[in-house]
């Protein structure tokens, strides 16, 4: 080869190689799922990527796995996730945290939705010291509020019950469901409070039964993640029973229920692609604070509310952001 070949050859090789350089890396980005893929919400995080400049199939790839409210399948997904090679993973739910966290102690976690600090996944808000950061959602604390928001939809309700899983816990093994919270908060209001603990499908239909049986006003469905992924039986089973129902996800109001009480979901998942964004430049999960929510939505639907006889008050109507008529 002349020299004068040989030069030409050599720029346009570092040429090349500086242009293959300069190509953004593509990042892998996990997704593991609770219970259901939620549409909606993976949108929501989706679109809270782009906004960033993260666009899914040119500079970012996206691996799903979903549990479907199955929580002893979690450990298995969580290491088939990262064996697929992604740089991160985003959870939805306490349950996929946990396994995800079991899974690796390097690859930076996002919580989309969860209560990584009552699962002890982080040591503190500010300073999680760790590997996982994300968004608490504070599914247990709001339980006080939706009853309340019973009572305020029935003031003549005397008896109100609540279902829960009480195999959802936290990092000691206890309920997340606090019932002697709940319990204390009943009293304040002055009705009284009906525990019905199930464990999956197959003990819905009984505790609705019980429920009606101990003639209870109202139902409140503390959410967990087999809760969540059986939204619509439960809401048959409500409206088969003619019970109100007071849920803590928006979607539960849309296939029928009554109301629901808690933070946006949508908000939640497009604010979990900020942390993404900042991990993927650099920053360490350890020095990300967790975020609490600051805003929630109630939604009511008053189709079913005619259909029970319920004369909502104006005043929750006014304050509800989301009405189905």
């Amino acid at each position: 080869m002349s020299r004068r070949r040989f030069l030409l050859a050599s720029i346009l090789s570092l040429a090349g190689w500086r242009a293959a350089s300069a190509q953004p890396k593509t990042a892998r980005i996990g997704f593991l799922w609770t219970s259901n893929i939620e549409a909606q919400y993976l949108e929501a995080f989706r679109m809270g990527l782009r906004d960033l400049g993260h666009v899914e199939g040119r500079n970012v790839l996206l691996e799903q796995r979903s549990a479907a409210g199955s929580v002893p399948n979690l450990d298995a997904l969580a290491q088939e996730l990262i064996g697929t090679g992604v740089d991160l993973v985003v959870t939805q739910g306490t349950p996929a945290a946990r396994a995800a966290a079991k899974a690796t102690s390097k690859i930076p976690i996002v919580v989309a939705l969860g209560e990584p600090l009552g699962a002890r996944l982080v040591t503190g808000f500010s300073r999680p010291g760790g590997n996982v950061t994300g968004l608490t959602v504070l599914a247990s604390e709001l339980n006080a509020k939706r009853l309340e928001l019973l009572k305020e939809m029935n003031p003549k309700a005397s008896r109100l019950a609540v279902l829960f899983d009480p195999t959802a816990t936290n990092a000691d093994g206890a309920p997340l469901l606090r019932t002697k919270e709940l319990e204390t908060a009943a009293r304040s209001l002055g009705v009284r409070l009906t525990v019905l603990p199930v464990k999956g499908l197959e003990e819905f239909s009984k505790a609705f039964a019980a429920a009606a049986e101990a003639r209870v006003d109202a139902v409140l469905l503390s959410p967990s993640p087999v809760l969540s992924f059986h939204n619509t039986q439960l809401v048959d089973l409500a409206a088969r029973h003619r019970l109100p129902a007071v849920y803590g996800n928006p979607e539960s109001v849309k296939l029928g229920g009554l109301m629901s009480y808690g933070p946006s979901y949508t908000a939640l998942f497009r604010r979990a692609a900020t942390y993404v964004d900042k991990i993927l430049k650099g920053a360490n999960p350890a020095e990300l604070p967790i975020e609490q929510p600051v805003s929630f939505e109630l939604a009511i639907n008053l189709a079913t509310a005619k259909a029970l006889g319920i004369s909502v008050p104006r005043a929750l109507v006014l304050r509800a952001d989301h009405v189905i008529q």
